[in-house]
């Protein structure tokens, strides 16, 4: 079961299965509790979508404050919507003035550092191994979740760090609903090849539309992966039907903010 948890001025839900892992900080963040306005109101976390850059800045410094963790420890990639995962090491540097960071999944057994994901309809999917502390966060909009990318970070983790099934948990939070994503032909037909495909695509009375469930399509991935369904713990709310508590990229017809979603492994505290 997902909580709403208030931590100063903002507002977050919290999965029940990831509270019982006591090294670890995590937060699927709503809209509120920011300082930014208009359609951005209020927690807007993104500085590509139009808001104020200087409302940005101070809703991280709301959100670093609120959780009492350095803004500098906090890692946001440029999600692209494809399958590629940014593996961190626990220890050394990861930053490359080389290479730009896009990837739309993290996984690290780094403490102390903030991995995050930014989303306004597409699934957040936090995975974690409670026993070797290995967590990851996943962007699973529709590309990448017909690219099956939570399923690949599930055998990433297994192959690099000898992750069981049965230690991993998986926590997807608020996304848009199958009450609300229709979607073309097109789009369907990228979901076509994947297992259990009838239960998160279901036709329409419209011609050429279809309802894509995208948690429902990222549960299956995972549970095709091995995790135990007792493991698998998603999100009841729509982003779409609760604007007032969520940014949606669809509801809102393009102009909006963004949420941010973010998991921590606990460490010492920095000298």
């Amino acid at each position: 079961m997902f909580s709403v948890v208030k931590k100063k001025t903002i507002e977050c839900l919290q999965s029940s299965l990831l509270r019982n892992c006591d090294f670890l900080v995590h937060a699927f963040c709503t809209r509120r509790g920011g300082a930014s306005q208009d359609e951005y109101k209020s927690l807007n976390m993104s500085f590509r979508e139009g808001d104020e850059e200087f409302r940005v800045l101070q809703n991280w410094d709301r959100l670093a404050t609120a959780f009492a963790i350095p803004m500098e420890q906090f890692l946001v990639v440029n999600q692209v919507h494809g399958d590629a995962i940014f593996v961190i090491k626990s220890h050394g540097s990861y930053f490359s003035s080389r290479e730009e960071l896009n990837y739309d999944a993290i996984v690290t057994n780094r403490t102390n550092l903030v991995i995050c994901i930014k989303t306004a309809d597409c699934a957040p999917v936090f995975i974690v191994d409670k026993v070797k502390k290995v967590i990851a966060v996943v962007h699973a909009g529709w590309k990448g979740t017909a690219l099956e990318i939570s399923a690949k970070v599930i055998r990433l983790m297994q192959n690099q760090y000898g992750s069981l099934p049965e230690n991993i948990l998986a926590a997807i939070g608020p996304a848009i609903g199958r009450c609300c994503y229709e979607v073309d032909q097109a789009t369907a037909d990228a979901f076509r090849g994947l297992n259990n495909s009838e239960f998160f695509l279901q036709p329409v009375k419209k011609k050429d539309k279809l309802l894509l469930d995208l948690p429902e399509a990222n549960r299956r991935q995972i549970l095709a992966a091995g995790i135990p369904e007792s493991n698998i713990e998603v999100s009841s709310y729509c982003t779409t039907c609760n604007q007032d508590m969520f940014f949606s990229h669809r509801g809102s017809g393009g102009i909006t903010g963004r949420q941010i979603n973010f998991m921590m492994i606990k460490g010492d505290p920095p000298c």
